[in-house]
């Protein structure tokens, strides 16, 4: 996979003024929102510093070549059980060092994601580490700006910035597909995010249709929803689903926390699980493990990677040329629970 290496001379007032046509000064003052500046001239010091990534610094005088002890932790939410595991896993590991994680909130939105960036940079920390590998062509240029070592994490199936920490999400559409198959099921509904927001669920949805594809059988019905992932949303989407296509025999959900919900209305209204229909989510939560029946799901190393993304990270701050551009791929496990073997 290539990586770009990114320009260690950090960009100046300079490198703005040269690319918008206008003086240091002015430029200093549009990027502090200060002065009076004509909306013109500040539109072109703003769309100059974005297209080249540049950040001012926050840190004054004397400090202004040194960085904080702190490590940006870039993440698209909070309101579910995914993130915060990986968290963990970065401040087990950042503990035994002098860095310190602050965390900034997405909300999948990548204007969000461009000003979150923004504000983390402008006060120079030791490292970023942040979820995926879609930016907009704003964030991507900042990143490779940072002047500090990058870890991408959660997805593997792309071109990372610098460093990157995460599994196949393909490959693990393809292999809860395969399971599914070998079980008998064939009329298979699949329920989740929009795609456009989440990438990762994108691409295992990829990977699910196609090796479905490859066994000649399509996706019988959908539903898509925005917002949180919430056991009541589990259950009004499958209610609603098989209302509309009552001979379903599989649910996939694009998460654990609504295919609880999905299980939690099946077993309400008497259905056999897995022998009429089987079920089966993402994530491997372990706090869905009090569930009347364990609903098979995929365990995503949402603690490792928090971990090894911290160590790369880590490791970089106290050698600059350690693991430049190293890419770590590791597995999801399949965990079949009680919701997917018919056997």
């Amino acid at each position: 996979m290539p990586v770009r290496t990114p320009n260690k001379r950090p960009l100046t007032l300079r490198d703005v003024s040269e690319a918008s046509g206008v003086s240091e000064m002015t430029v200093s003052r549009v990027l502090r929102n200060k002065g009076d500046v004509s909306e013109a001239t500040r539109k072109r010091v703003q769309d100059a510093a974005k297209q080249l990534g540049y950040v001012p610094n926050k840190i004054a005088g004397a400090l202004a070549s040194q960085r904080v002890n702190l490590v940006a932790v870039i993440i698209p939410s909070l309101g579910n059980m995914v993130f915060p595991e990986v968290l963990s896993g970065v401040s087990e590991v950042l503990a035994n060092t002098d860095l310190q994680p602050v965390v900034g909130v997405t909300d999948y939105l990548p204007e969000k994601e461009e000003k979150v960036l923004f504000e983390m940079l402008s006060w120079r920390p030791s490292g970023v580490i942040i979820a995926g590998l879609e930016h907009s062509d704003a964030s991507r240029a900042m990143l490779r700006q940072a002047g500090c070592p990058v870890v991408e994490i959660m997805d593997v199936d792309g071109e990372p910035v610098d460093a990157c920490v995460g599994i196949s999400h393909r490959r693990a559409g393809r292999k809860m597909a395969e399971s599914i198959l070998q079980n008998g099921y064939r009329r298979i509904g699949f329920l989740g995010t929009k795609m456009p927001l989440d990438h990762r669920a994108r691409k295992r949805f990829e990977g699910f249709t196609q090796t479905l594809a490859k066994s000649g059988i399509e996706i019988t019905d959908q539903e898509f929803y925005s917002g949180g992932s919430a056991l009541a949303k589990g259950r009004e989407l499958t209610q609603k689903m098989l209302e509309r296509t009552p001979d379903l025999d599989f649910l996939y959900y694009s998460n654990d926390m609504i295919g609880a919900g999905g299980l939690l209305y099946l077993l309400e209204k008497g259905y056999d699980v897995p022998g009429q229909i089987g079920i089966a989510g993402f994530n491997g939560v372990e706090l869905l493990d009090g569930l009347p029946r364990k609903l098979a799901s995929m365990d995503a190393c949402r603690r490792e990677i928090g971990q090894r993304a911290a160590q790369i990270l880590a490791d970089r701050v106290a050698n600059p040329d350690t693991d430049e551009g190293l890419v770590v791929e590791l597995t999801p496990k399949l965990q079949p629970g009680e919701t997917l073997n018919r056997t």
